[in-house]
């Protein structure tokens, strides 16, 4: 997978971007990531990218030529998915995440101030994704929480698939309780079916315990799944119903 980023910051997103799992899987060639400057791509002799609005609003604007030409400079006649970071898409969920690590190139435009103008996001934007209902300084946290969670469902990145296979939201559950040593903190012991080696009853608890998470702490969740008649008396068992 090819992913560039357009920003006014690429050295805050080289520095995660370098790091952990997310670095290592770059290293090892799972994924290229390249983070364009816009501002390298302005006419302007004071490498200016913004303008103030066209209305009473107060801020500045991010123009459209900047980003343009460094569009058309990073994609060379490829067509990538492109993907505006932007408080007025749609939330970016686990199974979104999935669809785009299926692709091969991905083109991130990260906004600041304002935002961008209207029409660069009719021209060259495929889709808006946000990472929640609330507004950040620029686009580049966005696209980092972006990137990390498609590449880490990339082959190579983890171990072994199951690394995100049972974590929260990949299946529509919560990832149940886990526990490493000691055996017993602050007098609180691991589970018991833990400690058994018996794989079968630990996969068993492991999933009721994902649905009693579920319940718990996202019971919105609950109402997008198709929950088995075994699935439905677990959480009767525990008034969750």
């Amino acid at each position: 997978m090819r992913i560039d980023i357009a920003t006014l910051f690429p050295e805050m997103l080289e520095n995660y971007l370098s790091q952990s799992v997310v670095g290592r899987a770059r290293d090892k060639g799972v994924f290229s990531v390249k983070c364009h400057n816009i501002r390298d791509y302005t006419l302007d002799k004071h490498r200016r990218v913004d303008d103030t609005p066209y209305s009473e609003r107060q801020g500045m604007l991010m123009q459209c030529e900047p980003v343009y030409n460094c569009f058309k400079a990073v994609t060379e006649g490829r067509k990538p998915h492109v993907i505006y970071m932007s408080p007025q898409g749609k939330t970016l969920t686990q199974q979104r995440a999935k669809e785009l690590s299926q692709l091969d190139d991905i083109f991130i435009l990260c906004g600041h101030y304002e935002g961008v103008d209207e029409r660069i996001i009719e021209e060259i934007v495929d889709e808006e994704v946000s990472i929640g209902d609330y507004v950040l300084t620029g686009g580049e946290l966005p696209a980092l929480v972006l990137v990390d969670c498609v590449v880490r469902m990339l082959e190579g990145t983890l171990s072994k698939a199951d690394c995100y296979e049972d974590e929260s939201h990949y299946n529509g559950l919560l990832e149940y309780p886990q526990y490493t040593r000691p055996e017993i903190w602050h007098d609180k012991k691991v589970p018991e079916i833990l400690l058994s080696g018996h794989h079968a009853n630990i996969q068993k608890w492991r999933h009721e315990q994902a649905l009693i998470a579920t319940a718990k702490k996202r019971p919105e969740l609950l109402e997008k799944l198709e929950l088995s008649a075994e699935d439905l008396a677990i959480l009767h068992k525990y008034d969750m119903e």
